[in-house]
């Protein structure tokens, strides 16, 4: 990730294949045994191998899979607590270990205890540290991928300006140093030569191509001189921006690996899905068939130009740029999230690519060394060698000012067979309470009666469905009337509309002036990117629109807002800014 992240989108702004211990039912509450019990065959890649000088990149890489990423910890700066992590210890690695991982990735930003004039000394304290962690994740049987992160954006960028030599001289140091402590590391440890590498804007994209192959190139060079475990260790190297949405920049990647003609190099490359559903902006707050296909491709071109041809590839960031994000309400709905993390898994699987989960925090708590939310870290466990089902929601809305009726439901089976419905440990009974008819799942008055109970506005029960293989889908049946909003005023700093839910969930907000054209900081589109132009608040019953938001707005121009529900319910509203003062009226 490039720049200070929030837990959940780890500071992008931009744009899984082995069995694993049992250990991980035992240490996150999941589902029944009963349930997850199908899930721990068909794998891909039991023949785990020792990283020793016999085995290749391809062999290493593999054995790496599945991997999770220490994020916002030593890649933070000035200090590794300063972006709100605690100090690493032995236990973050036991309990990353306990839930299946083998192994982690761990950034760090050695700009912050490096001497910015030749010859570029990074701190002995500082290096002994990253030492100490990335010896406790060794210690732990885990396989290690340590960068040099931010400094991408800090100051190697800068190698495409006048100031070419000696960013590349600082460069070639700050590898000189690593390599020459870590050395004697087993071959467990590997080295990636920078992170999201990017160049001054003014570059040209020729300049571009040579400053990532002179950076990758100097990076071989220096760390197979250096002696020690250094001459097999694997190595991998990144295209610029890291993606794997650009075929022209993959291909320049290969073109480098081939030339160097070293058999333990492989690639790396990061994906955090179509950029308007990662962040909920344009409309697309389901994880659509755009968005489906943005995955296949990126994975199907990672496979084909790399993969294909005897170069693994790990896949060191993935992840949405907003979900989940422990500290904010969820950007992207839950299950559309969900879908997303169940078919990555299994695209991953069948491309041999190893994966590793961008974590800064929102997956696991670096506190209390818990899972935050243990039925999706089943699901993406799950992933790494089955599919699960999902369906078309996971949200069954009652209207509470109508008569309870049928509702239907699409299940996506991903070549699976439905086993049935269950709530908890109570199957529920076939032709009375649900039918199937394809893959459609419809669901009885009386049950959804049964399981509304007294109506009360708000989640009123839960049920799964169960598949073949992989985890249950959960269904949630909520209660739900028509939002009511209030007038309020404030200023171009916020403007926080009281907002009675009734129930439903804010899915997205739409914002256009009177005639018709698109309102707010995006020209292409009248729908707001979640959280960062509005976000609900739903125990304080409002919607806050942000500076970020009104600030754009056209003086004295009345702005029409659409709040669009989950429920398929929508309430429209007015704001007019006047200066700094903001009013808003309902409809």
């Amino acid at each position: 990730m490039t720049g200070k992240p929030s837990p959940g989108r780890a500071g992008r702004r931009l744009s899984l294949l082995v069995s694993l211990p049992l250990a991980l039912i035992t240490t996150v509450a999941v589902p029944s045994a009963s349930a997850l019990a199908d899930t721990a065959t068909n794998t891909t890649a039991s023949t785990t191998v020792d990283a020793d000088a016999r085995t290749g990149a391809q062999a290493v890489v593999a054995a790496m899979q599945p991997s999770w990423n220490l994020g916002n910890t030593l890649d933070a700066f000035p200090t590794e607590t300063s972006w709100g992590s605690p100090l690493t210890t032995k236990a973050t690695f036991d309990a990353v270990k306990a839930a299946g991982y083998r192994s982690v990735r761990i950034p760090v930003t050695w700009s912050n205890a490096q001497d910015t004039t030749a010859p570029y000394t990074i701190d002995p304290k500082y290096m002994a540290r990253v030492k100490q962690v990335v010896d406790w994740a060794i210690e732990d049987g885990l396989y290690v991928d340590l960068n040099v992160h931010h400094d991408s954006w800090q100051w190697i960028k800068n190698i495409t300006t006048d100031d070419h030599d000696a960013v590349l001289a600082r460069f070639d140091s700050t590898w000189q140093q690593i390599a020459a402590a870590f050395k004697d590391e087993p071959r467990k440890l590997l080295f990636e030569s920078v992170n999201e590498p990017q160049f001054s804007d003014n570059a040209t994209d020729a300049q571009k191509t040579q400053a990532m192959d002179e950076l990758n190139t100097s990076f071989h060079t220096i760390v197979r001189k250096s002696g020690g475990g250094n001459a097999t260790r694997v190595l991998l190297l990144p295209d610029q921006n890291t993606s794997p949405t650009d075929l022209q920049k993959m291909t320049e990647l290969y073109t480098t690996i081939t030339r160097l003609k070293d058999p333990n190099l492989g690639a790396t490359m990061h994906y955090y899905s179509f950029w308007p559903f990662s962040v909920n902006n344009s409309g697309f707050t389901t994880y659509n068939e755009t968005a489906q296909q943005d995955l296949v491709t990126a994975f199907t071109q990672m496979h084909d130009v790399f993969v294909a041809k005897g170069i693994p590839v790990y896949l060191g960031e993935y992840g949405t740029l907003s979900y989940p994000d422990f500290t904010k309400p969820d950007q992207i709905e839950r299950g559309e999230a969900f879908k997303y993390f169940e078919q990555l898994g299994y695209e991953a699987r069948i491309n041999g690519i190893t994966t590793a989960l961008w974590d800064a925090g929102s997956f696991l708590n670096r506190n209390t060394l818990q899972w935050r939310d243990p039925e999706l870290v089943a699901l993406i466990r799950a992933s790494w060698h089955t599919r699960s089902g999902t369906a078309s929601t996971d949200q069954v809305f009652l209207p509470k000012s109508a008569p309870v009726a049928a509702h239907t439901v699409t299940l996506n089976l991903n070549g699976l067979s439905f086993r049935g419905l269950w709530q908890g440990d109570t199957r529920l009974r076939p032709g009375v309470d649900y039918a199937v008819s394809g893959d459609q799942l419809t669901l009885t008055p009386s049950l959804l009666t049964r399981l509304g109970g007294d109506r009360a506005l708000g989640e009123n029960a839960t049920f799964q469905a169960r598949f073949s293989r992989g985890v249950p889908w959960t269904f949630h049946v909520i209660t739900n009337d028509l939002p009511v909003q209030s007038d309020v005023t404030g200023t171009t700093d916020s403007l926080t509309i009281p907002t009675q839910f009734k129930g439903d969930v804010l899915a997205t907000m739409e914002s256009r002036y009177a005639d018709g054209s698109n309102a707010g900081p995006y020209s292409w589109t009248p729908y707001q990117e979640f959280n960062t132009h509005f976000t609900p608040d739903y125990p304080n019953g409002a919607i806050k629109l942000t500076s970020d938001y009104l600030k754009t707005l056209t003086d004295g121009a009345t702005v029409t807002l659409k709040f669009d529900f989950w429920s398929g319910a929508s309430v429209t509203y007015h704001v007019t800014r006047s200066g700094d003062k903001v009013t808003g009226t309902v409809s």
